[in-house]
């Protein structure tokens, strides 16, 4: 489809056009021209959109779609459709489905789902095999047909010297490896943060160095090893300074947030919601602080909305027995444009693609458009009737937000919001 973006403010750093109010015409997936002002004389169709801005097109490295076996939580098709009205071009989506994504076969059948569809799937295939953490599952088979990192999700691996040889194994194919901070042991069957608050509202706390020692093995390991590294989702001030300074030393490590650890703070948990019960769990005023310091200054390299939809049946429960999760691509840029500027909204909703070596471009002549269109001062409270997900299980619901995506022009197709 050829467009032309009229009056569009461009937010690319690696841009000439950084933060210049351009018209952009888009032909047969390119983009053809950017200028001033640019007149339809071949009458495409035209997007002017109120205070229009638009960007690389953001990428979330932690998206759950439920399929296949749980369905009724998510499909691919309204997965990647609730991605592209959120704003997001590319996506990686878990292995958390049944059976697991952990051979090749399983990650065909993703990328096959996403065919055709202007939002890019990424299949994150599991690190073991049925993410049961004995046995590595077939990495270098499913690095082939298109796994862009290997991740038991939401699982720590506890086997030492499994993760060891993950990362020796891996290097032979400059695979990712993912390793999600919790010690088990520590944590063991804690629900929320291990605070004052869990103390007064007699929750099972999880203790911030259940995060904390995991990141220290894995870091060890890593220096030993050698390899790619990636922690996700951290949520301590202590995990960001011991991230911070594996990077000093020169290991190959990155890491992410969620959006919910970043805008949220376990003061939330007084209403015994069971949409707060998330795994990593809120944190303190603290924690959000340091982590949202360590984002701006390049520690966290990333954010996701580490969006996890729960059916009905499983999340709106009695807290206890409720299941860890949010849903977060809608309200994900909102909330995190609320928090800090929008040249650091972006960088955050872009920087991780050469993580995992996805291809980025700039916004320039001569280049495939891959774009973002939203609006940064949008102010608005986020609904239920602003939920695409087929699950509503939202911790961000009711928050006032600061900034809305449009929709996004990728793949030669245009997504716009009604």
């Amino acid at each position: 489809m050829n467009v032309l973006l009229k009056s569009a403010v461009i937010v690319d750093p690696t841009s000439e056009h950084h933060l210049k109010k351009r018209d952009v015409f888009i032909e047969n997936g390119n983009i053809s021209k950017i200028a001033a002002s640019i007149p339809n004389s071949k009458k495409v169709k035209e997007i002017s959109l109120k205070n229009l801005h638009i960007s690389q097109g953001w990428f979330d490295p932690s998206t759950s779609f439920g399929e296949p076996g749980f369905e009724e939580r998510e499909t691919i098709d309204n997965g990647l459709k609730t991605a592209a009205h959120s704003g997001f071009t590319h996506v990686a989506v878990n292995a958390n489905t049944f059976p697991v994504t952990d051979s090749k076969a399983t990650i065909k059948f993703l990328r096959s789902k996403a065919e055709g569809h202007p939002v890019s799937l990424y299949p994150v295939g599991a690190l073991t095999l049925g993410s049961k953490g004995t046995d590595l599952a077939e990495l270098y088979d499913m690095k082939n047909e298109g796994a862009i990192s290997f991740y038991d999700y939401k699982k720590p691996v506890e086997n030492a010297n499994l993760m060891k040889i993950a990362l020796q194994y891996s290097q032979n194919f400059d695979g990712l490896v993912q390793s999600f901070p919790f010690e088990r042991s520590v944590a063991r069957n804690g629900m929320v943060n291990e605070e004052v608050n869990s103390t007064m509202l007699g929750l099972k706390g999880i203790p911030a160095l259940a995060e904390e020692l995991q990141i220290i093995r894995d870091l060890y390991i890593l220096e030993y090893t050698g390899g790619k590294l990636h922690i996700p989702t951290i949520s301590t001030k202590k995990a960001v300074s011991l991230i911070k300074a594996a990077k000093k030393k020169g290991l190959n490590v990155t890491c992410s947030v969620a959006i919910s650890n970043l805008f949220l703070t376990d003061d939330a948990l007084e209403s015994f919601d069971s949409n707060y019960k998330l795994m990593p769990p809120l944190r303190t005023n603290g924690d959000t602080k340091a982590l949202l310091k360590g984002l701006k200054e390049g520690s966290i390299d990333g954010v996701t909305s580490d969006h996890d939809p729960i059916d009905v049946e499983n999340k709106k429960r009695e807290f206890d027995h409720a299941d860890f999760g949010s849903i977060g691509l809608e309200s994900c840029f909102g909330a995190l444009n609320k928090l800090t500027d929008i040249e650091t909204s972006v960088e955050a909703l872009t920087r991780l693609k050469k993580v995992f070596a996805i291809s980025t471009t700039s916004i320039e002549e001569g280049v495939p458009a891959d774009l973002t269109l939203f609006n940064p001062d949008h102010e608005w409270t986020f609904s239920e009737e602003d939920i695409i997900s087929t699950s509503k299980n939202a911790a961000l619901l009711n928050s006032r937000l600061k900034g809305k995506a449009y929709g996004i022009y990728a793949g030669k197709k245009l997504v716009i919001n009604n």
